[in-house]
């Protein structure tokens, strides 16, 4: 059967670098179906570093995560002096890197975009009119993650002796107060029912 899908830049390159997952990893962290939205510039920097990382995997070549953005900023930031992109560039090429061929399969976030919402058909969820509840969740998810991390340092300074042992009950709770009429609601709570209901000034 033949495939009726639009030509893709990025689809080439995944298959060619063995990037498998890749495409479902980027329209997961586009459409933000799991959390936050990432932006098609990240995600296309993302794909780039994976694209260099798969290159010097290829030719043998261990590296670091921190190498590894160091040195695809050298390759692509205009900051960096052509005299240092020169002298990383040879240093992939003696190990065996194909350097010209991959700086030609980096893409742009244009790209992206187009083999997302063309190749892949992903749309973005229609968010207009939940960005309150969904402002709300991040904030008690913070709120949660604040509560668990700092039960954990109070366990481990008690355990250490730093602080008396005593039974700790860890409160956090982002409260917002109206300035016209004093009211207190908590960040939830006002970011849910449109914000306070008061006449107002």
């Amino acid at each position: 059967m033949t495939d009726s899908r639009p030509n893709s830049k990025v689809a080439r390159v995944i298959e060619e670098y063995d990037l498998s997952g890749m495409g479902e990893q980027l329209e997961v962290a586009w459409t933000g179906e799991y959390g936050e939205r990432t932006s098609l510039r990240d995600l296309a920097d993302e794909f780039n570093r994976a694209v260099l990382e798969a290159a010097i995997r290829d030719a043998d070549g261990p590296i670091a995560e921190t190498d590894l953005e160091s040195l695809y900023r050298t390759l692509t930031d205009d900051d960096v002096s052509g005299a240092d992109r020169m002298r990383k560039r040879r240093e992939l090429e003696s190990t065996g890197v194909d350097v010209e061929r991959v700086e030609s399969d980096f893409v742009t976030h244009q790209a992206v975009h187009t083999y997302l919402t063309e190749y892949r058909d992903a749309e973005l969820p229609d968010r207009s009119e939940d960005v309150a509840e969904r402002k709300a969740e991040l904030l008690e998810r913070l709120q949660g993650r604040t509560v668990a991390v700092a039960n954990s340092t109070v366990d481990r300074l008690v355990e250490n002796g730093d602080i008396t042992d005593r039974s700790y009950d860890v409160v956090v709770d982002v409260r917002v107060v109206c300035g016209d009429c004093g009211s207190d609601y908590s960040a939830g709570e006002l970011f849910r029912q449109g914000g306070c209901d008061c006449a107002g000034p």
